[in-house]
């Protein structure tokens, strides 16, 4: 998930055109105050005139600023070209429930959110969180989270894994996906990848990146290779062959084969697409 700031339409459309799974358009942190109101117009554009085809969602600013009922009113209007909202700094349910209202009030049912979670209360309410309405993923953000809680921007992976594995956990029991925020830095180098690659194997859905190099970085990290996708299929084959003969368990290359191994294929093989 490529993130782009809303107010700048040459980054915007770099980002549009990129390889990204999705583009999230920024009206959030990377605008100035002063140029809200224009910024939102500009998204609301390139929405309507790029939305089609590609997944597109939109950051608005966060409950309780000045812009947030106007952001969620201009993406009700978008309709079928905007895929999801983003919403920032969520805190608890009544964020979430705040935000459905004022959707609904626009004549818009369907749009579904994205819960960033930001801040040490959001971590905390997490299980009230990934029940709220319109909920499709939530999304760790690094940046403020570490602020508050004093941080170094230089921590490793593995100093975040108690909030990260905390919402990851939460995520699954709601049945809604878990994304990880951007790496704190804009090239592709192996920190970057490292981070990449240990919240995949954690067991994250995708990554937010802040730059267009590190969009294939991210993407590696996140697909299952060809080994990976010809195992999952013939672990799924060995176990349906087993079914068809009415055994009881199932082996393949030693190992005995149960549902929990099945999970894991059929997620493997979910990740490319190949039900």
């Amino acid at each position: 998930m490529l993130v782009a700031p809303g107010s700048d339409e040459r980054k915007a459309d770099k980002a549009l055109a990129s390889s990204a799974d999705e583009v999230v358009l920024d009206l959030e942190d990377a605008v100035a105050t002063a140029l809200k109101d224009t910024a939102r117009d500009l998204v609301a554009d390139l929405v309507s005139t790029r939305g089609t085809g590609r997944a597109i969602a939109v950051r608005v600013n966060g409950p309780g600023t000045p812009w947030f009922a106007d952001d969620l009113r201009a993406c009700a209007a978008l309709g079928p070209a905007l895929s999801s909202i983003v919403v920032p700094k969520v805190e608890g349910p009544a964020d979430l429930a705040e935000t459905d209202r004022i959707l609904t009030e626009a004549g818009d049912a369907d749009l579904v959110v994205q819960a960033l979670i930001e801040t040490p209360a959001g971590v905390t309410r997490l299980d009230e969180i990934v029940t709220g309405p319109r909920l499709a993923a939530v999304i760790l953000g690094y940046a403020d989270l570490g602020a508050a809680l004093g941080r170094a921007r230089t921590a490793a992976p593995e100093h975040w894994l108690y909030v990260q594995d905390r919402l990851l956990h939460a995520a699954r029991a709601a049945g809604v996906q878990a994304i990880d925020g951007p790496f704190l830095s804009i090239t592709d180098d192996e920190d970057f990848r490292r981070a990449a690659r240990w919240t995949a194997d954690l067991g994250f859905d995708g990554k937010w990146v802040i730059h267009p190099a590190q969009i294939d970085s991210a993407a590696a990290a996140f697909t299952p290779d060809d080994a990976q996708a010809e195992q999952a299929r013939r672990v799924l084959a060995a176990l349906a062959e087993a079914e068809a003969r009415g055994a009881g368990a199932a082996q393949l290359d030693g190992q005995m084969l149960d549902e929990a191994v099945a999970v894991a294929a059929r997620r493997t093989l979910a990740l490319i697409g190949d039900k």
